[in-house]
């Protein structure tokens, strides 16, 4: 049963890819879809010898617009809700830590899209982020805390633009797509406030369905 399943995978995989190949029309047409997946975030360039961080994951997901330009250049705008972040573990006062930051935004990318081959999208671009919420959990010996914060009187820079890259792999209906960005301005406003310093990096890997 176990192969039988794996061999109807396969097919089913070969037969999208035979389709898409053939499917030559369609990179130049307009395509609209969903799209959901996760980020494995981080954060760089962060202000201070002790401050630490490892990769955290976070879901992505939204919609996107394919609009072309010619059978092999277009522009693809998306609409995602993105979570970033990072995590760590050290010692306060002789008692281990660990500390989880999870970044909520809205992302809205803004690609130009290279098409040598109906099967494959290459993307480059800018990316405005909106940061709508912070999530901080601290755990130790002396007990757990959890803090929300909406930054309405915190000098956090909220609208972050980034540079961003990827691939899709176009199986007729189905997208397979992966991403990596990084922020170009850091975190910390005009630098007034007093939360760590840091610039977000993350890849990115999502499926999505075309509905047009």
């Amino acid at each position: 049963m176990k192969n039988l399943f794996l061999i109807s995978i396969t097919m089913l995989l070969a037969s999208q890819v035979i389709l898409a190949q053939t499917d030559d029309l369609s990179r130049g047409k307009f395509h609209l879809g969903i799209k959901a997946g996760a980020n494995l975030a981080n954060v760089y360039d962060a202000d201070g010898e002790d401050f630490k961080a490892d990769p955290k994951i976070g879901f992505a997901g939204g919609v996107f617009f394919s609009i072309p330009i010619s059978n092999m250049i277009g522009i693809q705008p998306e609409i995602l809700y993105s979570q970033k972040g990072f995590q760590g573990e050290g010692t306060l006062l002789g008692s281990p830590y660990s500390f989880t930051r999870t970044t909520d935004f809205i992302d809205l990318p803004l690609f130009l899209v290279i098409k040598p081959l109906p099967i494959l999208s290459i993307l480059v671009g800018p990316q405005w982020s909106y940061l709508l919420k912070r999530t901080d959990r601290f755990k130790s010996n002396f007990g757990n805390s959890q803090q929300i914060e909406e930054f309405d009187n915190d000098n956090i820079r909220k609208n972050i633009l980034s540079a961003t890259l990827g691939v899709d792999v176009n199986l007729t209906k189905v997208i397979f797509g992966a991403r990596a960005g990084w922020d170009l301005y850091t975190n910390n406003g005009d630098g007034t406030s007093q939360t760590p310093r840091y610039k977000n990096a993350w890849v990115q890997a999502t499926v999505g369905y075309r509905f047009l």
